[in-house]
């Protein structure tokens, strides 16, 4: 009897154990998404001031992307040089093929809204901004 008593305690110490560390995690990931969502808040706040002053301006607010572009602008982002319409469909997964468009038609739609040129047939690249002027820098 002794032996099971000694396995039931032995046991009590490793589920003890395994739930004070279960309790660090959870307050770390606690303090993470506390992070993760004050910052979520100032770029929501940010997103709001800028469309504000873009109305006062009398600018229309731009149309906001879908997050199916927004994933391709990013990967613009991070390659300034153009990338080939095939390496974007492939890092998203829509398929080399050319019977898979769903990747190639975003970037076209992209190119018609002045977002992505296309220097050359496949090749795009983030549209330039204007050279900012001292006159531009004042409104």
């Amino acid at each position: 009897m002794r032996q099971l008593l000694d396995k039931i305690e032995a046991r009590q110490r490793l589920v003890r154990e395994t739930a004070e560390r279960l309790r660090e995690q959870i307050a770390e990931l606690t303090g993470q998404l506390a992070a993760a969502e004050r910052t979520l808040e100032r770029l929501e706040t940010t997103c709001e001031t800028v469309l504000e002053l873009a109305t006062e301006d009398g600018t229309p607010p731009p149309e906001p992307l879908p997050s199916g572009y927004r994933e391709i602008l990013a990967l613009f982002e991070r390659n300034g040089d153009g990338l080939r319409a095939r390496d974007v469909c492939r890092t998203l997964g829509t398929g080399t093929e050319p019977r898979h468009t769903d990747g190639r038609a975003k970037l076209k739609r992209l190119v018609n809204r002045s977002i992505l040129t296309e220097p050359e047939p496949g090749l795009f690249t983030l549209t330039p901004l204007p050279p900012t002027t001292p006159e531009t820098d004042s409104n």
